[in-house]
């Protein structure tokens, strides 16, 4: 990504500089999400395979998607990340960050605030508004695979909404319309970071269509 960044600049004659910080995440320690494995991880294992490693390592293991058993490890809430001051004084002195990538690394922070990895995988959307509030920036972009987001999606009736007050956002989701792991975190993510500050947007949209969505001509616009 900080490549495919880099060679687009140049080819737009553009005199900026990417750079990936590694980024570590902390997550509470007593987050229920530990008690509660959920994310799927690492290959697929057939039944009985699964039920063997269970039975060996403890871990947990769940059908998933319909193509075999995956296992899972919790997936916790972000609280804040610890790179946080290095990404804004490279945000200061005109630099492109590349930071949270895949939710970040999940730490634990200890009393004398010495960090301890966890195993869990943080959710990449929920991380990047973690660090959107803690940079106090006023919007939050959230790139993925449709232009809009939409109810009943799938179905003859699909309705893709051009914008959501944070009011309807929160009585769809609690409808069911945004599937978990899929369009739901994105609009927890966007709701939440718009609910941080007066005057904040969240906006929604497929990558092909980012530079339109900035221009206000697509994407779905959460607000206040």
């Amino acid at each position: 990504l900080q490549n495919a960044l880099h060679e687009e600049l140049l080819k737009r004659s553009i005199n900026k500089s990417v750079a990936t910080v590694v980024s570590q995440v902390v997550v509470d320690k007593n987050d229920h999400a530990f008690q509660n494995p959920t994310k799927p991880i690492g290959p697929f294992y057939s039944k009985e395979e699964a039920e063997r490693l269970m039975a060996e390592t403890g871990d947990h293991y769940i059908e998933d998607s319909g193509r075999g058993y995956r296992r899972v490890i919790p997936s916790p809430a972000p609280v804040k990340v610890v790179e946080k001051d290095i990404i804004q004084d490279l945000v200061n002195a005109g630099r492109i960050v590349i930071a949270v990538g895949g939710g970040g690394i999940p730490v634990v922070e200890e009393k004398n605030h010495a960090l301890i990895g966890v195993e869990a995988v943080i959710d990449k959307d929920l991380a990047s508004k973690c660090l959107a509030d803690e940079l106090n920036v006023d919007f939050l972009f959230i790139l993925t695979a449709v232009e809009k987001v939409a109810i009943n999606y799938g179905k003859p009736n699909q309705q893709n909404l051009n914008q959501l007050s944070i009011e309807e956002a929160e009585k769809l989701m609690k409808e069911g319309h945004f599937a978990p792991g899929s369009m739901l975190p994105k609009i927890q993510a966007a709701i939440s970071f718009v609910k941080g500050k007066q005057g904040r947007k969240s906006i929604i949209t497929s990558l092909e269509k980012a530079k339109d969505a900035i221009l206000g001509k697509t994407g779905t616009v959460i607000f206040n």
